[in-house]
């Protein structure tokens, strides 16, 4: 007759799981691409909320004009005990200039500075309450008309170099 050793460790998923879901979960989420594409309307849909309720919509002059911008939205959701906290970084003027020449620079540069921070944090000493801003996925809207949107689309596919490129998880969305 043998007794049988137990370690403990056949109850750690159950652990983790628990842990996690007790936690919650950070999830951020980025939406490119120009104007008009429906991205909001996506994720409002995707997540039940209104997160643009408070946005301005700008006539083409403002548009044409306009630069690259990084906006994040964040917002606490619960479902069944599980809370996530989601962010979701929105690139406005991505893509409406007449001339996108790199307008995919300041997507990739917010990347690459979530990534390194991230990385620093997990080096460092104090690592219990790291926020992890990494963008987990882009959804990248593509317009289903026109050469200058194909032109742009192989730049944001390009770019970035190899270093980053490992750190991208785009998923393009197009109409055709």
């Amino acid at each position: 007759f043998q007794e049988k050793q137990y370690v403990g460790f056949a109850t750690l998923p159950n652990q983790v799981h628990r842990k996690s879901v007790k936690k919650g979960f950070d999830f951020t989420l980025m939406v490119a691409g120009e104007s008009g594409m429906g991205k909001s309307t996506l994720v409002n849909s995707l997540f039940l909320t209104d997160l643009y309720k408070d946005r301005k919509l700008l006539n083409a002059e403002e548009r044409i004009n306009q630069t690259v911008e990084i906006i994040k939205h964040t917002v606490d959701i619960e479902e069944k005990g599980v809370k996530l906290k989601l962010t979701i970084v929105d690139t406005p003027g991505f893509g409406d200039a007449v001339n996108n020449n790199e307008c995919w620079k300041p997507i990739t540069d917010y990347i690459d500075q979530q990534f390194e921070q991230y990385f620093r944090d997990e080096s460092g000493l104090n690592r219990k309450n790291i926020q992890d801003n990494r963008v987990h996925c882009c959804l990248y809207f593509i317009p289903p008309f026109g050469v200058h949107a194909v032109r742009c689309d192989r730049q944001q596919h390009r770019g970035g170099g190899e270093r980053a490129a490992g750190q991208r998880k785009a998923v393009p969305l197009g109409d055709r």
